[in-house]
């Protein structure tokens, strides 16, 4: 199964131990959000832009999505790509 990570960028760390836990317990392949490599570096809007479509475009190969809702929380671009996927009629899982 392909599965796509989504979540809050505040759950980072979290998301990538998720990632990590679902191949190797269950042999998922996992597409990950792109994660900021500096602080520093502040992206354009056209990289912005050209980010959330890529990762939409993971939604578009994958069979699920597995929502990052640490705490329950889930922001605006998560529960976008959420109505995204389940408008492709892709499975949602959540983590809580």
């Amino acid at each position: 199964m392909i599965v796509t990570i989504c979540g809050s960028m505040r759950f980072e760390k979290k998301m990538q131990e998720i990632a990590r836990n679902l191949e190797i317990k269950k042999g998922y392949c996992v597409l990950q959000p792109i994660y900021k490599v500096s602080k520093a570096k502040v992206e354009t809007y056209e990289e912005l832009e050209n980010i959330y479509k890529s990762h939409l475009q993971k939604i578009d190969i994958s069979n699920a999505i597995y929502v990052a809702n640490i705490g329950g929380y889930i922001g605006e671009s998560t529960k976008q790509e959420i109505e995204y996927a389940e408008n492709a009629g892709k499975k949602v899982f959540y983590h809580e």
